[in-house]
């Protein structure tokens, strides 16, 4: 991919531009989705510090007696306590409410700034966590990575939007999510490795943060802005020449003047919050609401936050329960280059059915092992191969996420907004997806604990139902232009019914 460039064409439901994948544009692309490696990272690494003993016995010295109390009652609540799980979740907190200052940031002075101030944030949360000497500076240190997270996660999906050709805007904006798999993965083996060290493992594990978080910074610096924000700052001349780079070619005339009508018509909006909750913009704002919902919900953040401590819950080793999260960190990866070779090939709507089966199924069988094997007392032990069954079926579940629900999570809100409710809509699906992360990560140890493995098919439940929703309400969107969205839900049977026929949505009239 990086080395030509191949035509891109509009597909269905949009108008041809001509230009090409250009060297320019990949590279530019890989270099913003680096603000995913901060998401992926605090991801993998808080599940593996939070197995740590050192850790757990200098700032939770409370859950050891809980630990201990465990063995002899219910292995469900070896790590139920609020306050471990705040450790978890606060980030997610400041991440929701930093989000809906990002939409305004991002508006006003471009994605890359956004970008910048992200990577800044979650740079001082790295070191102030990394330092910690109580819990007080620990909480602190992840609000200010949460700060971070919530810039990144709206304004890099946007970004990466923004740039892309239609043709493989699905594959480019996949760098993202590949970008949070990663960051998972390499935190999952760098826990693999500080927890054998003798002392401050977990500072380590903690203060690497300041890695994804430099890169982010230095990255950011050198990232020239999109058209589309240009041309909302009022930057025509440098947004149609850096239309003709990112295209490589100077006839971009169509697809310039394309995102300047919508640029003149988002000037026209006041109020992006307000206009956002108007009938020809319902199928956005559903969208932006249901899927960072149904994501969450899924249950995959209980396998991303807390592998090591479900799997130690479970009866793995120590050693064993880090390994088998790094083992699933690897499933993760592989398989949402799975989902960057068939986005824009198979389309949105066939990998988000086929995962949430697959999931649906997954979940079903974990739960009824862990049944099967703990009950209701949360008393027994797992067989070794009872063990390697239980880790094949997360394996493929997570499999089953990382190439359907994981990137189009990011991918689909951020493509069918048009430009004068982008901000706003980006900062509903970061904000919605925040919140359900931060109530999953603060209360999923307390679910484990008294719904026991009853809480798997409480998950498989909300599978079935957002597979369900997606059958029948998401039209494909794959190969359409962002500002010829429009035209997708004036063809959708449900959706026509909001959309008047003389709307203007992205600048283009849908007559």
């Amino acid at each position: 991919m990086a080395g030509g460039a191949f035509v891109s064409e509009g597909g269905s439901g949009g108008r041809d531009y001509e230009g090409g994948v250009t060297v320019f544009v990949v590279i530019t692309c890989m270099v913003a989705a680096m603000g995913g490696l901060l998401f992926g990272y605090d991801l993998g690494i808080s599940g593996g510090v939070t197995s740590m003993d050192e850790f757990l016995s200098k700032f939770f010295p409370q859950l050891e007696k809980q630990r201990v109390k465990a063995k002899h009652e219910t292995a469900y609540c070896k790590f139920d306590d609020q306050k471990l799980q705040l450790f978890t979740s606060s980030l997610y907190l400041a991440a929701l409410v930093a989000s809906f200052v990002a939409s305004v940031v991002t508006r006003k002075y471009g994605r890359k700034v956004s970008m910048f101030t992200g990577g800044l944030a979650f740079l001082t949360g790295a070191l102030i966590n990394a330092f910690a000497i109580n819990v007080t500076m620990l909480i602190i240190g992840r609000l200010l990575l949460g700060v971070g997270v919530g810039f990144a996660n709206q304004s890099t999906p946007v970004y990466l939007s923004e740039m892309a050709p239609a043709k493989i805007r699905g594959a480019l904006n996949i760098c993202f999510q590949v970008a949070i798999t990663s960051g998972i993965l390499v935190a999952n083996l760098i826990n693999y490795g500080t927890s054998n060290m003798a002392k401050n493992g977990w500072r380590v594990s903690l203060g690497l943060a300041a890695v994804p978080a430099i890169l982010m910074v230095i990255g950011s610096f050198f990232l020239p802005d999109t058209p589309n924000s240009m041309l909302e700052r009022g930057k025509y001349e440098e947004a149609k020449q850096m239309l003709k780079k990112v295209r490589g070619t100077e006839n971009v005339d169509h697809e310039f003047q394309d995102i300047r009508d919508a640029c003149e018509a988002a000037k026209k909006v006041e109020h992006p919050w307000k206009n956002i909750r108007q009938s020809k913009y319902r199928p956005a704002l559903v969208f932006c609401s249901a899927i960072p919902f149904f994501q969450q919900i899924t249950g995959i953040n209980v396998i991303m936050f807390y592998a090591p401590v479900l799997f130690k819950t479970l009866g793995f080793g120590d050693d064993a329960a880090l390994m088998s999260a790094v083992i699933t960190g690897v499933v993760n990866v592989l398989a949402t280059f799975v989902s960057l070779y068939s986005v824009d090939r198979f389309g949105r709507r066939f990998l988000f059915l086929e995962g949430g089966i697959q999931m649906f199924i997954c979940q079903i069988l974990v739960g009824s092992f862990i049944g099967l094997k703990f009950g209701t007392t949360g008393t027994g032990t797992l067989t070794p191969a009872t063990a390697d069954w239980i880790l094949v079926f997360i394996c493929v579940y997570v499999a089953g996420f990382a190439w359907s629900w994981g990137p189009l999570g990011w991918l689909v809100p951020s493509e069918i907004c048009p430009l004068e409710i982008r901000p706003a809509g980006q900062a509903i699906n970061v904000s919605v997806n925040m919140f359900f992360t931060f109530l999953i990560g603060q209360f999923f140890l307390t679910m484990l604990c008294h719904m026991k493995f009853g809480l798997f098919y409480f998950f498989a439940g909300m599978v079935a139902i957002m597979t369900i929703f997606i059958y029948f309400l998401f039209p494909e969107t794959r190969g359409v232009p962002i500002e010829e969205m429009g035209r997708v839900w004036k063809q959708h049977w449900f959706w026509k019914n909001y959309i008047p026929d003389d709307a203007v949505i992205g600048g283009h009239d849908e007559n």
